[in-house]
């Protein structure tokens, strides 16, 4: 009998997905270092355990619908000067989430908002938290149409059952009044019981322009702000942070 096949066989047959493709190396690794048979079953063991969270991290980014996948390595956090990076970076433990705070971003176009929205979400599934993105216009089309589909409370129950919700380009196009009242009661709903990130290219002053009335949003900021975070991003794009560099575009016209 061949031990070693039979041992892939009984690793497939058991889904150990992560043991079978490397049992005889598990196997040259044992009789090197000594293990005895408690270290060893450990060491295999351990491995399928991380092999089975990183399988499950990719299928929650997946779910997650991010529009592309960006980490907080990749971020330039010396371009954007205004960003406190210690402060984001201890954001990427998660432990805002499993309080329900929110974190809201604010700042102009092409600052890097979205990239520092999908990074954190992606640091919240690897602490195990479902996490869902969608943009503003496209969660109002989404609620919109299960209202008149007499169908919003179970979208909404769907939606509130991702730990965090990450809402991208608030005020980039005004809410209607149906709009508005939709949105307010998605929040409502989640009120202190999951968290949100929120990206916007709006200070909180403008929010009664985005919701059409006052009102309603001063109910919504109210909500939302209560157990918050909020970044103010200053700073250049960066869409035309390779134009300045090459000397094809001023700071001067990228402030006008």
């Amino acid at each position: 009998m061949n031990n070693i096949t039979e041992l892939e066989h009984v690793t497939h047959a058991l889904k150990l997905t992560g043991i079978a493709p490397r049992i005889e190396t598990w196997l040259q690794d044992a009789a090197k270092q000594e293990w005895d048979y408690a270290e060893f079953l450990f060491r295999i063991l351990n491995d399928e355990l991380d092999t089975r969270k990183e399988k499950r991290c990719e299928s929650s980014i997946r779910t997650a619908r991010f529009p592309f996948i960006k980490t907080l390595n990749s971020f330039d956090f010396d371009y954007q000067k205004s960003i406190d990076a210690k402060q984001i970076k201890e954001f990427a433990k998660a432990r805002w989430v499993a309080n329900g705070d929110n974190i809201i971003f604010l700042g102009p176009p092409g600052v890097g908002k979205t990239h520092l929205a999908v990074a954190l979400g992606i640091e919240a599934i690897k602490q195990g938290y479902k996490t869902l993105f969608i943009t503003a216009q496209a969660l109002l089309t989404t609620l919109a149409k299960a209202h008149s589909e007499n169908r919003l409370d179970e979208k909404l129950k769907y939606i509130c059952q991702a730990k965090l919700l990450i809402i991208d380009e608030i005020g980039y196009i005004p809410f209607d009044r149906q709009g508005a009242n939709l949105f307010f009661q998605l929040i409502a709903k989640r009120y202190e019981k999951g968290s949100l990130i929120l990206t916007s290219n709006q200070p909180y002053a403008s929010w009664g322009d985005i919701f059409g009335d006052r009102v309603i949003a001063t109910a919504i900021l109210d909500r939302l702000l209560h157990h918050s975070i909020t970044v103010n991003i200053k700073g250049d794009s960066y869409r035309l942070k390779e134009k300045l560099k090459a000397g094809l575009l001023s700071k001067n016209h990228t402030q006008q």
